[in-house]
């Protein structure tokens, strides 16, 4: 099967924008990306008024994310011998990702993660849980190795068994091997009830790839946080819960804690990265100083 190295996305941004279209924050309207009047109703029917580029991102998606695919892509970046880096180092380095194409920020990679952690920091929360904040997307690195988008962003899910219905765009999954495969077809496929996500293969992408970056190195709450955080199927419409354990369950209280911070923090107010360097850094220090292996 020929694995295309497609960019049907404008930016990487685009697919945010679209899960915000999806899951606006309760209590809000929806987030209009494209479309100023767009009626509450039409969000209701979402792969109608998805746009193409949407469309085509999970086609992509669903049909090359195979149990073998997220398997040889662990086997391959899970060597981290890429590049060897300082946190702060490879938030610069993730700046290469700015799009100019983009019509909607003007806003660099580092300033998103600003974003989305200065909140964290101004509701008081813990430290490691601003670090998390900060470092949670830099796993879209992947892009600048060469990886397609859709190998690096995306709802995720389990592979090696039958793909739920509650996936956006599930129809896709038509065109994925795996559909047919009779070792993947039944609802556990290579799974045990209550196996533990730990042991499930969710498709490859930035959250699986960050987390084994930090993984000896950062409080379990906040790795739950990095490895789950595109996990949409589970933490907001509860599926696959017949593959968790109850650890995982009560883990999943801080996915949700910070699934807020990561959707709804984005706006045009530049945050100064050059003042709040120092800060960041000393905070690095604390849980992951000096050069990581990528």
């Amino acid at each position: 099967m020929t694995v295309p190295n497609a960019k049907p996305l404008a930016s990487l941004d685009e697919w945010e924008d679209d899960v915000k279209d999806r899951y606006p924050e309760p209590g809000v309207a929806a987030f209009k990306s494209t479309d100023p009047e767009k009626k509450k109703e039409q969000f209701r029917d979402y792969a109608k008024n998805a746009r193409p580029s949407v469309r085509e991102f999970y086609r992509l998606n669903h049909t090359y994310q195979t149990y073998d695919f997220a398997k040889g892509k662990r086997d391959d970046f899970l060597r981290r011998n890429r590049r060897e880096m300082t946190v702060w180092e490879a938030a610069e380095y993730l700046n290469n990702l700015v799009d100019d194409s983009d019509p909607d920020t003007d806003l660099s990679q580092l300033e998103h993660l600003l974003q989305t952690s200065e909140q964290i920091r101004k509701d008081g929360q813990p430290r490691w849980f601003i670090l998390a904040g900060f470092i949670h997307d830099l796993g879209k690195i992947l892009c600048l190795y060469g990886e397609p988008q859709w190998a690096v962003v995306g709802d995720t899910f389990p592979t090696g068994c039958a793909y739920s219905d509650k996936i956006v765009f599930h129809e896709f999954f038509e065109g994925n091997p795996d559909s047919t495969d009779s070792r993947f077809r039944s609802r556990l496929g290579v799974y045990e009830e209550g196996c533990g996500l730990d042991k499930v293969q969710l498709s490859w992408g930035h959250d699986e790839y960050i987390y084994h970056i930090v993984k000896d190195r950062m409080p379990e709450e906040a790795l739950y946080m990095l490895r789950y955080h595109s996990f949409y199927p589970a933490h907001r419409e509860g599926e696959y819960d017949y593959l968790m354990s109850d650890h995982d369950r009560k883990m999943f209280d801080w996915v949700r804690a910070f699934n807020p911070y990561d959707l709804y923090t984005k706006s045009q107010a530049k945050p100064d990265a050059k003042a709040l360097r120092p800060f960041y850094e000393d905070l690095i220090n604390e849980y992951l100083p000096g050069k990581l292996k990528w």
